[in-house]
């Protein structure tokens, strides 16, 4: 079981080939290409399946996404939380710990280096 210095010094990084937009806000855009073969079967009959499912993240989730570099830990990720929005952030570690954990977890948007 990890105690709470070792998950605060948890480093991610972004996936190697994830795919995403920001737009003038900095909100962040997730596009998950949709190319399963039963996706490009359908569309050689001319449904219209989009290629990418577009996911949009909130301004919170938007700003940790585009701090994860592989260098920042769990703890660094919290404080530039804390400093942009202040009180709003709120729980921060169970609600940033909650996020990271979903995007790397369920998601593969992120994964652990350490």
């Amino acid at each position: 079981m990890k105690n709470n210095d070792d998950v605060l010094n948890l480093v991610f990084k972004k996936i190697d080939n994830i795919e995403y937009e920001i737009n003038d806000e900095d909100i962040v855009t997730i596009l998950e290409k949709q190319d399963h073969k039963i996706q490009r079967f359908f569309r050689k009959l001319k449904l219209k399946i989009p290629m990418y499912k577009k996911i949009e993240l909130d301004k919170y989730s938007s700003y940790i996404f585009l701090q994860i570099d592989g260098i920042k830990n769990v703890k660094d990720l919290g404080k530039d939380l804390e400093l942009k929005y202040g009180e709003k952030a709120y729980p921060l570690y169970e609600r940033l710990l909650l996020f990271l954990n979903h995007i790397c977890e369920n998601c593969n948007y992120i994964e652990k280096l350490n």
